[in-house]
């Protein structure tokens, strides 16, 4: 897909990943609708970028349409997804008092990045397929993140894993239901990236953590994601595919 002058949504796109994702579809020529929880920073982007922000609860059915449909309203409807909205909480099933976790603590991120990220598609996916078809009868083109944790969860990552597993597992069943409608679907799922979500750890367990990195030995960048983001959506045989983008990290069991 030639993403200039095309219309794109970034859920998330207020900072880290999603940030950095929407600077580089704009730089490529689109036009970016940012979606966020955070509406400030969302703004301050938008106006720096030269796109649109909307406030956005990907998890609240009424939010998320209402968001959609500004970005609709002042760009025009969407070929691109770009999901980054997401949190990475930690907790174990077991409290130290010996008591069983409450269930709403440890399906949070369940609730936020899977299925926000299915509600974040079934709008996007709507929208694309009511567009006009394009080279090799495409319509659009939705890359969600997952992570790692997908596949080797760690310790204390019960909620987190599961609900990056499923954003992995539902690449494949989207791709087949949507390629009648000329819609790409594809999953990136990144390693340890230098993002905000870093931030809440000590440093010990950052060193830790870079310990088990093989190479590069450092923090993956926001911008080499969202390179790998653009590529592709400009990549038009790229479908169905779960991408690891990890510099080869297996996680350790903590």
């Amino acid at each position: 897909m030639n993403v200039n002058g095309q219309t794109a949504i970034v859920t998330g796109g207020a900072s880290g990943l999603g940030e950095a994702t929407a600077r580089a579809l704009a730089a490529a020529g689109a036009r970016v609708g940012i979606l966020d929880i955070n509406e400030e920073p969302a703004r301050r982007l938008a106006a720096e970028i030269g796109g649109s922000a909307a406030a956005c609860d990907v998890v609240d059915p009424v939010s998320h349409e209402t968001a959609v449909a500004a970005v609709r309203e002042r760009l025009g409807p969407a070929r691109i997804l770009v999901a980054c909205a997401g949190i990475a909480p930690s907790a174990r099933l077991i409290r130290r008092d010996g008591k069983a976790i409450a269930l709403e603590t440890v399906t949070r991120a369940i609730r936020v990045n899977l299925i926000g990220t299915i509600n974040s598609c079934r709008l996007a996916a709507a929208d694309m397929a009511a567009l006009e078809p394009m080279d090799d009868n495409e319509r659009g083109c939705i890359v969600t993140t997952a992570s790692v944790a997908a596949f080797e969860g760690q310790i204390g990552q019960l909620d987190y894993a599961a609900s990056k597993g499923g954003v992995a597992a539902m690449t494949v069943p989207l791709a087949r239901e949507l390629a009648g409608e000329g819609i790409r679907v594809n999953c990136i799922a990144p390693g340890l990236m230098d993002t905000p979500m870093m931030d809440g750890l000590s440093e010990p367990a950052k060193r830790f953590l870079l310990e088990t990195t093989v190479y590069p030995k450092r923090l993956g960048k926001p911008d080499e994601f969202a390179a790998l983001a653009l590529h592709i959506v400009e990549n038009a045989f790229m479908n169905g595919s779960v991408i690891r983008f990890d510099g080869a990290l297996r996680m350790a069991p903590e």
